[in-house]
């Protein structure tokens, strides 16, 4: 019997997944397919935001949704099967559900290609909601009933209050743990390696009877 007090939201890039080198790869692609130059290591030291608004750092802003539809029809291909999971990223998925908990995914990429690097990495998820950064997320986390939401973007940490959810925050993406703590969180693990031995401590006494 699923208990909700121990359902849990999680991000999906540099939390659960690693797709530094598929994003890096088809941003390349787009750039030798649409003649701008765009700098793939400068995308991943801010890795988080909407493509939309990385992409309007590099052309102009008229280019930038041609440019958008280009980098998803490649993501599939190019991106997908390069992506690799982060460090105790199944472990924690199956913390959650050894507590009756439900797992979604909240991220900022696509629900399509979310989707498609969810399956190919084998994760076992309840519910995924994409296209939604920042506060935005906020809704998708109450509407789930997340008691939790993991991320690793400063912006995960406004998603979690917006959805009242305890924020955790995991020092896997571009933020250290000190700009994480900094900015609110509620709880710092240096990844997800971490996260059953807290989960199993923080976890409400019912999914313990």
């Amino acid at each position: 019997m699923s208990d909700p007090m121990n359902s849990v939201g999680f991000d999906l890039d540099l939390t659960l997944a690693d797709t530094r080198a598929g994003i890096a790869a088809v941003y390349d692609e787009v750039a030798s397919r649409t003649g701008f130059f765009i700098d793939s290591d400068a995308v991943l030291a801010r890795l988080g935001p909407p493509l939309e608004w990385e992409l309007a750092n590099w052309m102009p802003a008229a280019e930038v949704s041609a440019a958008a539809d280009v980098y998803r029809r490649l993501y599939p291909s190019i991106a997908v099967p390069v992506t690799t999971l982060m460090p105790g990223a199944r472990e924690a998925i199956d913390a959650v559900r050894r507590a009756g908990g439900r797992v979604t995914v909240v991220t900022g990429k696509n629900a399509r290609d979310a989707a498609h690097t969810v399956e190919f990495l084998g994760l076992e998820v309840d519910e995924l909601v994409g296209s939604v950064f920042g506060a935005a997320k906020g809704p998708a986390l109450a509407t789930f009933g997340a008691a939790a939401y993991v991320g690793d973007h400063v912006a995960d940490i406004e998603a979690a209050r917006a959805g009242g959810a305890v924020s955790v925050a995991v020092a896997t993406g571009v933020y250290p743990a000190v700009e994480l703590r900094d900015h609110g969180a509620d709880v710092i693990l240096g990844d997800l390696t971490e996260f059953t031995e807290w989960f199993d401590s923080w976890r409400t006494p019912t999914a313990l009877v």
